[in-house]
């Protein structure tokens, strides 16, 4: 028995190193994708981390808005193009350029939203998950 806690020890120490190495991959990726949103003049940039809430289908939300379909096009262009760049990341969906009120672009554990204002004061995605620690980005 003594060696089977040893290696179960020894497993979750393993873990625990892996979850701090992913962890900060994933910070890099949620400043790449902030850094981008703020490149092209977004709006009240945030992530949300949704680890904690267990109800979740990834793990962090980045929220931006902008004023113009115009300028909600051109946040996520750059968005996707910086992750690919910067983080070698493709967008695995990604929904809403097609009238560009509010594009989500699927990054597995990271969604990023890029509302049009009106539709980001509409659906409040940051009420929804108020329990979820938020993180805000400036220049």
């Amino acid at each position: 028995m003594p060696i089977k806690k040893k290696i179960v020890s020894a497993e979750t120490e393993t873990n625990k190193k892996n979850t701090a190495n992913d962890n900060s991959a994933d910070l890099k990726e949620i400043r790449c994708i902030a850094e981008a949103m703020l490149d092209k003049k977004a709006n009240f940039v945030c992530s949300l981390d949704l680890r904690e809430s267990g109800a979740s289908i990834c793990e962090y939300f980045v929220i931006c808005n902008a004023d113009s379909t115009t300028q909600v096009t051109a946040i996520a262009d750059n968005v996707e193009e910086m992750m690919l760049e910067k983080c070698g990341r493709k967008v695995t969906r990604m929904q809403g350029k097609e009238n560009a009120f509010w594009i989500i672009m699927d990054y597995g554990y990271i969604v990023v939203h890029i509302f049009q204002t009106e539709y980001r004061q509409f659906y409040r995605l940051e009420d929804l998950w108020a329990d979820a620690e938020k993180t805000t980005y400036q220049d």
